[in-house]
């Protein structure tokens, strides 16, 4: 079984490359979890799946010339995603997710003394994860 290390992961928001401020990227999905139990399911719990979402949640370190001017400017607005494993093209071995996120929370100050300025957020998805190879 193949494992992977993650070295030059690929962040993009906004359509603009920003793999370079970002030292860590998750990418979830799920969906509602709704029960359907009934008298007939012979005392076992039974369910479907209901409305899915999602989130992308970077850990950011902050250049204020850069990506704090951007990310105030989008504040409380959408604004599109793609993350990939790696920076190469996108694969079978290398699949790409996109869609749209809220930028709901900045933080453009962050640390202690001697710190990283640096902080990390969970943005929900709006719309749908898609996963592609090309």
């Amino acid at each position: 079984m193949p494992f992977m290390v993650l070295k030059a992961a690929f962040v993009s928001l906004d359509g603009v490359d920003r793999s370079g401020n970002c030292s860590k990227c998750e990418v979830t999905a799920e969906v509602e979890e709704k029960d359907v139990t009934t008298f007939a399911s012979a005392g076992w719990k039974e369910v479907l799946g209901g409305i899915a979402s999602g989130s992308v949640a970077p850990t950011i370190k902050n250049d204020f010339a850069g990506i704090d001017a951007w990310a105030w400017s989008k504040f409380g607005l959408i604004v599109p995603f793609e993350v990939r494993a790696s920076n190469a093209v996108a694969s079978a071995a290398n699949p790409k997710f996109t869609g749209n996120i809220l930028i709901k929370n900045w933080t453009p100050i962050s640390g202690s003394p001697g710190d990283v300025n640096e902080a990390s957020y969970t943005w929900p998805t709006s719309g749908p994860i898609v996963r592609a190879i090309a």
